[in-house]
């Protein structure tokens, strides 16, 4: 048997993913476990070796594993479903589909506080709603 196929971090802050809502790679969650798609971008300085290597690991119906370190300086690991690279200015970017666990997923609102009208309740009338019970 091979040892699994594996993308390491060895350095940088853990990566921050964004949960997917496509119909296409919701299809991709399926199994005995509740997961969720997210996608994640990560500095490489090759990244076209990098996705031909979970090709290379999925053309031999192997599973091939982001591993990180998260926030509180842990091990973590998630499967890759689907990667692609792009070049930059600074180098290349990868991107990587992973399936995460949805005990595991944080999420975080980002939203600035001017974006809501402090007269709210001014814009409603009292006849607006009926509230019988």
């Amino acid at each position: 048997m091979t040892e699994e196929e594996k993308i390491t971090i060895i350095e940088g802050p853990p990566p921050t993913f964004e949960l997917v809502s496509e119909p296409l790679m919701m299809g991709m969650t399926e199994g005995p476990e509740a997961t969720q798609v997210a996608m994640c971008r990560l500095r490489t300085f090759n990244g076209p070796t990098l996705v031909e290597r979970c090709y290379r690991a999925w053309q031999q119906q192997q599973t091939i594993r982001l591993e990180f370190r998260s926030e509180d300086g842990m091990t973590r690991e998630a499967p890759i479903i689907a990667a692609r690279w792009a070049e930059v200015d600074q180098g290349h970017i990868l991107l990587l589909w992973v399936r995460l666990a949805t005990d595991e997923i944080e999420v975080e609102f980002d939203f600035d506080s001017d974006d809501f009208d402090d007269d709210f309740e001014d814009d409603w009338e009292d006849d607006d709603f009926d509230l019988r019970t």
